[in-house]
């Protein structure tokens, strides 16, 4: 399999997390996303036509997009995916949460301040941002505060899509003081095979 991606993209990092919790090898193939580099005719025309990564074009050639279907493809059949109905139902409640409801404000809070900077209407879109970011981690840490994981007993690719950006809040200027649920989470993760930072290729 080959993975076109950003180094610095949670997206992508989620990704390349669960591959090298899986032992699965792949090739890992750069893609600049502030250089145009997933904007060329020849990556919308072979790679995605809605131009961004990760995408993950698998041995038989088909090509997959968008961070948490890669993840579910990836993991059918692993115990990263709940065999109980109800708790899969709910590992998908959580996916959907981190792209609408925690993804457009952390990591972009995260974007802001590392890699693109601040809009010009930062003075206003900045504290919406951050309270779209509490508002986020609070919900996560009602959950983490008593229990280990986001679904039922064991990880799943809910915690893996969710940790990607939240372990980094803070570069994004989100502070985890008051979320010792969400640390202790985070610790779990870091402390599992497989573990790699977000500077990780294969």
């Amino acid at each position: 399999m080959i993975l076109n991606d950003y180094l610095m993209s949670g997206n992508g990092y989620k990704v390349r997390l669960l591959l090298s919790m899986l032992g699965q090898p792949f090739e890992y193939v750069e893609r600049d996303i502030m250089k145009g580099e997933t904007r060329t005719p020849e990556y919308l025309a072979k790679i995605n036509p809605n131009g961004k990564i990760p995408a993950l074009v698998l041995d038989d050639g088909r090509v997959l997009a968008e961070s948490n279907a890669i993840l579910g493809y990836l993991a059918e059949g692993t115990n990263f995916i709940p065999h109980d109905r109800y708790e899969r139902a709910e590992m998908m409640g959580w996916l959907f949460f981190e792209q609408y409801d925690h993804e457009p404000n952390v990591a972009v809070l995260i974007s802001w301040y590392e890699i693109k900077g601040l809009p010009e209407n930062a003075d206003i879109l900045e504290p919406m941002k951050q309270a779209g970011a509490k508002r986020a981690l609070d919900l996560m840490e009602k959950r983490l505060s008593g229990h280990n994981w986001l679904v039922g007993e064991a990880l799943t690719i809910a915690d893996i899509s969710l940790y990607a950006y939240t372990h980094r809040a803070e570069l994004g200027k989100i502070s985890l003081a008051n979320y010792p649920g969400i640390r202790d989470w985070l610790a779990r993760i870091e402390a599992l095979p497989g573990y790699v930072p977000i500077t990780w290729t294969p």
